[in-house]
């Protein structure tokens, strides 16, 4: 596809894709990824088939051309339960109608990179997926060497959870890929090790200064051999049941 020139005050807008951008999908897929599509994923895409879909257009395009696609987006639903990254969310399991989205292709047109459209792309995306009340997150898979898309989905608060060896293969080589997920709705990533430690130092601070205000109250009641020994049970008890408790409230998988 050659590049169209883009003109000094474009005029994008978003909208579905439908049937008759069928081969211009086709050819910015082509241009966009090292690897091949097969018909029946475009088939599924502009008849809206389990997948969801967005295409950006320059309505300041001349020549009936303001209506053609120069950037693209597609989606589809899954289930939680069944999904790759069922351990990188907190959700209850035993409620079957919880999804996610993953986002599966994004592409711009070279000439028009840098304005925003991929940006506006991805945010319509996460609107969709926000307004599906059992959705509890967005995720996508990103080449290891894709820096740009690393960038913009950082910067777009997804979170980096994984790496992944060798989940591409092209062209006879493999190549590593990174997991990002955007949790939305109430949905969220298990504790993390870090996490659980900075509730047990907050909750063991917490038992100490307890056992403090406790051992200055009995202070003139206790000889000072009972204080001492009061403040070594008090500590070991406290501090265990804090750590229970917090590591019980937190929403770990």
């Amino acid at each position: 596809m050659v590049n169209p020139k883009v003109s000094r005050h474009p005029t994008i807008c978003y909208r579905p894709i439908r049937p008759s951008d069928l081969m211009i999908l086709q050819q910015l897929h082509a241009d966009a990824f090292p690897i091949r599509y097969e018909s029946e994923f475009f088939q599924n895409v502009v008849n809206a088939r389990d997948i969801v879909s967005w295409g950006a257009v320059d309505r300041s395009r001349p020549n009936g051309h303001s209506d053609e696609l120069i950037g693209f987006v597609t989606a589809r639903i899954v289930q939680a339960n069944e999904s790759e990254i069922g351990d990188l969310l907190s959700y209850d399991s035993a409620k079957s109608d919880q999804t996610l989205v993953y986002i599966l292709t994004l592409g711009v047109v070279d000439t028009y990179r840098n304005l925003g459209i991929a940006s506006s792309l991805i945010s319509e995306v996460i609107k969709y997926a926000t307004n599906i009340p059992t959705c509890r997150a967005l995720y996508l898979h990103v080449i290891s060497y894709n820096i740009p898309a690393i960038h913009l989905y950082k910067k777009m608060s997804f979170k980096c959870v994984r790496r992944l060896h060798g989940f591409y293969l092209i062209n006879g080589q493999h190549y590593d890929s990174y997991l990002f997920v955007y949790y939305i709705n109430g949905g969220r990533s298990p504790c993390s090790p870090l996490e659980l430690v900075t509730v047990a130092v907050s909750y063991m601070r917490r038992g100490l200064n307890s056992v403090a205000a406790r051992l200055r109250k009995n202070e003139e009641k206790w000889p000072k051999w009972a204080k001492c020994k009061e403040s070594r049970r008090l500590v070991g008890t406290q501090g265990r049941r804090n750590l229970t408790a917090e590591c019980t409230g937190c929403e770990c998988v």
